[in-house]
């Protein structure tokens, strides 16, 4: 807490499985009260994972929760138009998208992965495996 603002920061996978265990307590409810408290809910890497529908269901309820209220914040390599696939159900992804987009600057990034480029300067290509290792 900074300012007197509160930030949670969770992946998406982590968010997932939570909500998955707490729904299975069956205590949800309070979990989303806890996601719709911080004043800002950064969910990060979103779209290295394909939701079921229930999981698409339980994000939109985290997503509705927050809506008028606090800030959210959703990292992707996935472009919007991914989100149908993304969410396992168009309408849901819709839902989604509609309020996070509706009062909400977008900021895309281009280029090459700032991860990358420590690498790439120290002469290291990351996209080549090394045939010495086991790269499984």
């Amino acid at each position: 807490m900074q300012h007197g603002k509160t930030a949670y920061l969770i992946t998406l996978s982590h968010l997932m499985d939570d909500l998955e265990k707490r729904n299975a307590k069956g205590v949800l409810a309070r979990r989303h009260k806890f996601y719709a408290h911080p004043d800002l809910l950064i969910i990060d890497e979103v779209g290295y994972m394909q939701l079921t529908r229930q999981q698409a269901e339980a994000m939109c309820q985290v997503i509705c929760s927050r809506h008028e209220w606090g800030s959210v914040i959703m990292t992707s390599n996935k472009f919007f138009s991914d989100g149908g696939e993304l969410m396992s159900d168009l309408v849901i992804a819709t839902a989604i998208l509609d309020r996070l987009l509706h009062h909400a600057p977008v900021v895309n990034i281009k280029g090459e992965s700032y991860r990358f480029k420590d690498r790439l300067r120290a002469g290291l290509n990351p996209a080549v495996l090394n045939p010495g290792l086991d790269n499984r």
